[in-house]
């Protein structure tokens, strides 16, 4: 441990952000990074605890806390703060595929687990020390640092095995199995069906949260390093499963899980609803295309947008409308308002149950005054003049037990209507779209999730050389878990086809 008073003597200084104001009349990215020597000093901050919380997933009160990559964090906050930056990316790159990936969209998990929240006091003077290392801004920090000085050059393998792999999907899992399968010597083609690759970190999160031209930096360096990739290519429509299967040796299935959850509501059939996924890819491809948002803005701009669903998808929605000028932007979420701190019956290490606001929260309440989020509420009838959206009628819910059951019930009396011109379903999702796994023959779960044929912790299906990762396996979930995912499936995969695997 370098600092071994760091963490009492500094106080946790995270990236600043640029101007609500300025940042939405663009979609750059919108953090301003600390410099060389502030970061050093948020990196001693780290502990080199005996038992690092961080570096380990562990289920507590029903959620994950900690990293599920078992990053060597400790090691590399440590390098970090001497300045050993090639030490720090060497240390990070072990165990995470795609640090700039993570550093960008991790909620930081490794962070909630952080033991300096466990502390209550710094008895030398009296302060209260609960604010975890920047564990997430220091990870972003080493792996552009890597980037910058020429570290990361392309890892070319020395000797090739002759085995092929087939990866149908190049989203932040199909990615992850693809680079360690190509390290260890195997000869990988990634399909991707969209016109880009990235899958999901391509085309689900916007350009101000992650910038398209940090993929493709990725995909350069492993295209350069032996992967191949092949774009327009949709497995079990344009190109059949059979083929995979015998010009293959492995089939690695990582297909996300995008079939997006209906509102079962009248008037759902309505012009002006879209899945909320499919609204920011086509912003996104259209920013990528031309540069000028007139399609964009021309469904968005001086409209009411209704948003339905709170989560990180949701926020990323609320940002995208506020830039694309909105007239009005409202999220519905059907549970509660969270706590602003943490209640008894939820302790650190547990993931904190908290009132989280986000950027395009902030933003919202920078441009309108007010806070985009309605909670307890819900959609119950959706009202349209000549086929599209004029506005929606919604009810409070809360959770009550009948009959031994815990159902989400209408609070009566607590109807409202409100306009709407477009609706965006944030939602959730309910599983894979089907079409790819069943022309592989694969078991389906009753999750809408490939089946595993040796349980949930393993990858083969029960399909003969398929495997499966990331959220088509586990359901919906985060770019750190589906990269987790990858990792693990690529060292199943390599087992099979070799008897045993280094990876």
């Amino acid at each position: 441990m370098g600092n071994p008073n760091g963490f009492l003597k500094y106080t946790r200084v995270e990236n600043d952000w640029i101007d609500p104001l300025k940042r939405i009349q663009s979609f750059n990215e919108m953090h301003i990074l600390l410099n060389d020597e502030e970061r050093k000093v948020q990196a001693s901050r780290c502990m080199n605890c005996g038992v690092p919380m961080c570096q380990s997933a562990i289920k507590l009160g029903g959620m994950v806390t900690g990293c599920p990559l078992h990053n060597f964090i400790p090691e590399w906050n440590d390098a970090l703060y001497k300045g050993q930056y090639d030490m720090a990316a060497w240390r990070l790159l072990k165990t995470s595929s795609f640090p700039e990936f993570t550093g960008r969209v991790c909620p930081a998990l490794c962070e909630k687990a952080c033991n300096c929240i466990s502390m209550e006091k710094d008895y030398s003077n009296d302060k209260d020390i609960k604010d975890p290392v920047t564990i997430h801004d220091n990870e972003l920090y080493i792996i552009e640092k890597a980037f910058e000085s020429g570290y990361m050059k392309p890892q070319i393998p020395k000797v090739r095995s002759g085995k092929k792999i087939a990866v149908v999907g190049s989203g932040p899992s199909g990615l992850a199995v693809a680079d360690l399968l190509n390290r260890r010597g195997h000869n990988v083609t990634v399909f991707e069906r969209e016109d880009r690759l990235g899958g999901l970190l391509m085309y689900g999160i916007p350009n101000m949260k992650l910038d398209k031209k940090i993929i493709d930096r990725r995909i350069e360096l492993m295209k350069a390093e032996g992967v191949v990739f092949e774009t327009n290519a949709d497995i079990g429509k344009n190109i059949p499963a059979e083929k995979l299967i015998s010009e293959f040796d492995a089939v690695a299935l990582c297909c996300g899980a995008k079939k997006a959850r209906k509102l079962n509501v009248l008037g759902e059939d309505a012009k002006g609803i879209f899945p909320a996924v499919d609204f920011l890819k086509n912003v996104t491809k259209e920013l990528l295309d031309t540069g000028l948002l007139r399609e964009a803005k021309n469904l968005i701009e001086d409209k009411n947008v209704i948003i339905v669903g709170g989560g990180d998808t949701g926020n990323d929605c609320t940002g995208t409308c506020v830039r694309l000028g909105a007239k009005s932007v409202v999220a519905l979420e059907m549970m509660p308002q969270p706590p602003v701190e943490r209640q008894a019956n939820n302790p650190w290490p547990q993931w904190p149950k908290v009132l989280k606001t986000d950027y395009g929260q902030i933003e919202t309440i920078a441009t309108a005054g007010r806070d985009p989020r309605v909670y307890k509420t819900t959609i119950k009838e959706i009202y349209q003049k000549d086929g599209h959206v004029t506005g929606i009628k919604t009810v409070q819910v809360e959770f009550k037990m009948v009959d031994g059951v815990r159902k989400l019930c209408e609070i009566p009396g607590t109807e409202k209507e409100l306009p709407a011109d477009i609706i965006l379903v944030a939602a959730g999702f309910v599983g894979a779209e089907e079409y790819t796994a069943e022309s592989f023959k694969t078991e389906m779960t009753n999750r809408g999730t490939v089946a595993t044929s040796k349980g949930p912790e393993a990858y083969a299906t029960n399909v003969e050389k398929v495997f499966v990762a990331g959220d088509m396996h586990r359901g919906q979930s985060l770019v750190v878990w589906a990269i987790a995912e990858g990792r693990q499936c690529a060292r199943e995969i390599d087992e099979y086809l070799m008897g045993y695997s280094n990876l």
